[in-house]
């Protein structure tokens, strides 16, 4: 019995070692590099990120992200599209590493994950109205009127949140929906439902292009930065990622990819933004 005890003993310390190295070493590429899963968002939202004709995933994301890869050669990066809120789910579980979509920082994601100092980008907000309108160019101007339904969470919303927080007495209404489509919204305004949708203008663009609705912007209410979100226990990656983007901003690396993906510079202020225009090509 002892020596068919020693004998299952012996036969199974080199598999938990093995299964040990694998483990450990899953995480890596063959010439050693670190595997970072990244995790994209299946939203079509050009030009910041969407697919050619082959499925493979282009824009402004992945034009800033193939830079940090140049800026940081000890990792490899693996990516994986999927909703945005699962997306965030698979993060906090930790299976990813980080992900893109445009977001915005907001008390509820900040105590969840990782935001860096840099942002990589803008996202411009806009109110969307009627072709026939000229009412509405502000958030102020939608005190008392319709807007489309948003989300509970993210980033627009949080926009609106703190605008009626700001202004106790002139609240703009929200009515809230789990998962609104932009694209019915659009329709809403353009069929007289609500007064105007709040979006970024980019999504804006990408629907009307497709639907060409009686629709047009009603004004831009801001610019936000945008970022790129980790894991809780990613410092280190964190501050990799920053020194890389400080670098890609301050050697015009950033202004160059938004010229080409958004035809201007997003990281000038608003007039220069607004004069020059604000229009992707595919």
């Amino acid at each position: 019995m002892k020596k068919y005890l020693l004998t299952f003993i012996f036969t199974l310390i080199p598999l938990i070692l093995l299964s040990a190295c694998s483990s450990e070493t899953g995480n890596k590429t063959e010439d050693g590099r670190e595997i970072i899963k990244v995790a994209l968002s299946d939203e079509v939202n050009p030009p910041f990120l969407y697919t050619d004709e082959n499925n493979h995933p282009i824009g402004y994301d992945m034009g800033y992200l193939k830079e940090i890869e140049k800026k940081l050669p000890q990792y490899k990066f693996e990516y994986q599209f999927g909703e945005e809120e699962t997306n965030l789910v698979g993060l906090d579980a930790k299976k990813f590493d980080l992900a893109i979509n445009w977001f915005f920082k907001t008390p509820e994601r900040e105590e969840k994950f990782l935001y860096p100092k840099y942002e990589y980008g803008y996202s411009l907000t806009a109110l969307i109205t009627r072709k026939d309108r000229d009412d509405i160019q502000t958030l102020d101007d939608m005190v008392g009127k319709k807007l489309a339904p948003m989300p509970p969470g993210g980033g627009l919303r949080a926009i609106l949140n703190g605008y009626n927080k700001k202004n106790p007495d002139r609240q703009i209404e929200i009515e809230t929906i789990d998962q609104p489509s932009n694209a019915d919204n659009l329709k809403r305004v353009s069929e007289g439902k609500a007064d105007a949708a709040f979006l970024n203008k980019t999504t804006f663009d990408a629907i009307q292009k497709e639907l060409n609705l009686d629709l047009k912007i009603g004004g831009i209410v801001s610019k936000e930065p945008v970022y790129v979100v980790f894991r809780k226990d990613h410092e280190k990656l964190v501050e990799e990622f920053d020194q890389a983007t400080k670098e890609l901003i301050e050697d015009g690396t950033l202004s160059k990819l938004s010229e080409k993906w958004f035809g201007t510079d997003i990281f000038q202020d608003l007039d220069y933004i607004n004069e020059k225009g604000f229009e992707y090509s595919e």
